[in-house]
């Protein structure tokens, strides 16, 4: 059986025009395509490996934007740029829950039926944060440090051999644990398990 070699990472590009390089006096074909801007992110230029790679370590997407502008762009990320409206006011719809009211107790397990009185909801800008991560209010800090390392760790590109997708799933797992860390910290703090940090 012939094993098929795999294409190096640093390959030309099959589909490049035959031309010379865009850096300024250079002579070696352009084979390697490098967006153009932001803006213009599906025009390319075409530079030679090295100039690629001098492109690439400098490249910033976000230059020039101010810290609200790479916040929304970032939260526009982590939903894969499609709008998310809440269920119903404060982002639960009493219409939908309704549909799914437990009124012969099965699913409290011999326990007393709750009253939604005793119910307790996140605050509406951490339930997103909380979804990303799978944790349930309450929670204490510790649980969100906790299952934030071991989610990273498992849709780390790196552990998934380069996976674009994962790296996708990442970005949201951060920018999740850094809204549930840097901007809340003192409403993950609950009486009955106590914040580590």
């Amino acid at each position: 059986m012939i094993q098929q070699r795999r294409k190096r990472a640093y390959a030309p590009d099959p589909d490049a025009p035959d031309q010379i390089c865009d850096a300024p006096e250079c002579t070696l074909p352009g084979e390697y395509k490098a967006p153009k801007s932001r803006s213009e992110i599906r025009e390319f230029h075409w530079f030679c490996l090295e100039h690629v790679r001098e492109f690439n370590s400098s490249w910033d997407y976000y230059k020039g934007m101010s810290p609200a502008e790479i916040e929304a762009q970032l939260r526009a990320d982590a939903s894969w740029q499609r709008p998310t409206w809440p269920l119903g006011q404060l982002g639960h719809s009493p219409r939908f829950e309704a549909a799914f009211e437990d009124h012969l107790h099965a699913f409290n397990f011999g326990s007393r039926p709750m009253s939604p009185q005793a119910v307790e909801y996140p605050p509406p800008e951490l339930r997103d944060a909380l979804g990303v991560l799978g944790l349930i209010w309450p929670v204490s800090f510790s649980d969100v440090k906790a299952k934030y390392k071991q989610l990273a760790k498992r849709h780390h590109p790196d552990a998934n051999g380069g996976d674009r997708d994962s790296e996708e799933i990442l970005k949201s797992i951060n920018l999740a644990y850094a809204t549930l860390r840097g901007k809340f910290p003192t409403q993950l703090a609950h009486p009955s398990r106590p914040a580590a940090e």
